[in-house]
């Protein structure tokens, strides 16, 4: 299929892009080893390096229609690989998942994490370089922030002349105290329900236990609790019903913004926080305020699971949170074809109060490859959730590295097992990364890659995307023999005299749809009647639409497909 859309031609300012944001999960990216041992060392399995992303790299990634980049796993986090030759504390396994340790295990939120650097000592000059390389390539950066918990073995060596380091000055005795950066069991070892001895290092010893980072509050982790981790403590005794304690203000309120600023000052641009909702709302209304005094572009993402909480979130300070339990889930359940097409609406209508603000993504680092068994099993089925995800509203779009491939995420890694998720734990090496560095990609993952390449740019440069209005359709159309609303989702999008109407086919059947056009939309639209030539942005297609009130316009759509029909219209008299 022909992709005709123009990559790259802006016809307006960036400023007004659709933002897209390009995870990357940075030990993994660029990592060139080609058979990866399961719970294989660095050395065995190699890694991917912050100084992979040459400028070639990044004007690669720009290319797909992004605006931001956010590298995943940039702090240093606890692992069991030994840099106790570069002065850095060596971490016990028993508290380490994985062989290279989950990135929001944070060791030290000062440091880079020395696995990425190619000259350890020089790794927070690498980063900063990272950074003007991104920047130059109009790239934004975002990192990391991980605010809810820290590592077992916490310790910043790293930290800025003044700094006092987590949990320095606490009172162990209390459980609680407002002004402690850590929750206590006093006088209770920790005793976790698995065996902490390993060969060389004995048992892990922590006395007294503090309380584990998913809100577990006594000394007794299991495997499946997040028993690397240590909870931050905020103020809220929890010890006593979640009873706040903000004034005077709490110790880790206090580092915990200086750690912010403290990245703001390497030029980062965002921050996605991880687990925001697990933290008050409160202290992010203080410290989101205090950071974009002075630096006002800063972006801040937050991971918020609960519909109930997102406004809150919205008005402390967060420019966007996850669409997860609403738009993924249901876009998730469409493709799969465990919901119909209608679903879709109520998804934004949900949230439509606060739609700018919804971060829409497929894939991230956390949930199952869209390619994977236990998902699509095919990258190509993901067309049309894309095409929707990404042009339905104003709100960012967010893909992950691979994902534009049809990465599969089968692999059994180490810690992770086949489980459909790229691993966060562990040494590995991504097949669809490496050979597509390699150029050695199939067909089928080529085509993907270049339809996400003309989708995205046209999500990002076509105005009536990034900045039009929008009107779902899909009240006027429901099911029948000419339109089968439990597969087909169609919307309309318009900017000035440009008018897109956008259906995408969630079957692996060809559709011939007729789509009802309401009286509603051209007054909403402010759009007149009129004999319209449109041209489908996805596969150069051209025909010729009446666009009459009430009145239908005939298309076909492939299979797992969708079509971007764009026209010129006349303002509505």
């Amino acid at each position: 299929m022909a992709l005709c859309h123009a990559a790259g031609i802006l016809s307006f300012t960036d400023m007004d892009r659709k933002v897209i944001i390009y995870q990357v999960f940075t030990r993994l990216y660029g990592n060139a080893v080609e058979s990866p041992r399961k719970n294989g060392s660095i050395a065995e399995n190699g890694c991917g390096k912050m100084n992979g992303f040459g400028a070639a790299e990044l004007a690669r990634i720009k290319a797909l229609g992004v605006s931001h980049i956010w590298f995943t796993g940039i702090i240093r986090h606890a692992t069991q690989t030994d840099y106790t030759a570069y002065g850095i504390p060596q971490n016990h396994p028993a508290v380490v998942k994985g062989k290279a340790g989950s990135p929001y295990a944070i060791v030290d939120y000062y440091d880079i994490d020395p696995d990425l650097a190619e000259d350890v000592p020089a790794r927070m000059q690498e980063f900063e370089a990272l950074v003007t390389r991104a920047h130059e390539a109009a790239l934004k950066v975002i990192i990391d922030f991980v605010p809810n918990h820290v590592a077992r073995q916490y310790h910043s060596i790293c930290k800025p002349d003044g700094v006092r380091d987590l949990g320095e000055g606490d009172d162990v005795q209390r459980g609680f105290d407002p002004q402690n950066n850590f929750y206590y069991c006093p006088g209770c070892a920790l005793s976790p329900q698995f065996d902490t001895r390993v060969d060389g290092f004995g048992p892990y010893v922590e006395m007294p236990a503090k309380a584990t980072g998913n809100d577990r509050f006594d000394a007794s982790p299991c495997v499946n609790d997040w028993y690397e981790t240590v909870k931050l403590n905020y103020g809220v005794d929890y010890y006593a019903g979640r009873v706040g304690h903000f004034d005077p203000l709490p110790s880790t309120w206090l580092k915990m913004l200086d750690i912010l600023l403290f990245w703001a000052g390497k030029g980062v641009d965002g921050f996605r926080c991880d687990m925001a909702e697990m933290v008050p709302s409160a202290f992010w209304g203080w410290a989101t305020a205090r950071v974009k005094a002075k630096h006002p572009e800063m972006l801040f993402i937050g991971e918020v699971y609960n519909p109930a909480e997102y406004r809150t979130y919205i008005a402390s300070g967060f420019d966007y949170l996850y669409d997860k339990v609403g738009m993924y889930d249901t876009m998730r359940s469409v493709t799969c074809g465990y919901a119909p097409a209608t679903a879709i609406t109520g998804a934004w209508q949900a949230v439509d109060d606060i739609s700018g603000h919804m971060l829409y993504f497929l894939e991230n680092h956390d949930e199952q490859r869209l390619a994977s068994d236990f998902f699509a099993g095919d990258g190509r089925r993901g067309k049309p959730a894309l095409v929707v995800s990404a042009l339905m509203r104003r709100c960012p779009f967010m893909l992950y590295a691979g994902q534009e491939y049809g990465e599969r995420g089968m692999d059994c890694e180490g810690f992770s097992g086949r489980d459909g998720r790229t691993t966060i734990f562990d040494y590995w090496s991504v097949s669809s990364l490496r050979r597509a560095a390699l150029g050695q990609l199939c067909a089928d993952e080529q085509e993907l890659h270049r339809f996400y390449t003309s989708l995205l740019n046209m999500a990002a440069t076509e105005k009536a995307v990034a900045d039009g209005e929008f009107f779902d359709l899909m009240y006027a159309n429901p099911w029948s023999g000419s339109f089968d609303s439990s597969r087909i989702y169609v919307f309309l999008r318009k900017a000035g005299s440009e008018l897109l109407l956008v259906a995408a086919n969630f079957s692996g059947t060809a559709q011939q749809a007729e789509v009802v056009l309401p009286s509603h939309a051209f007054d909403f639209l402010c759009f007149g009647e009129k004999r319209a030539l449109a041209t489908d942005l996805l596969s150069g297609d051209r025909q010729y639409f009446m666009l009459r009130r009430d009145g239908g316009v005939s298309m076909s759509i492939a299979p797992w497909g969708a079509r971007v029909w764009k026209m010129k219209v006349t303002a509505n008299k």
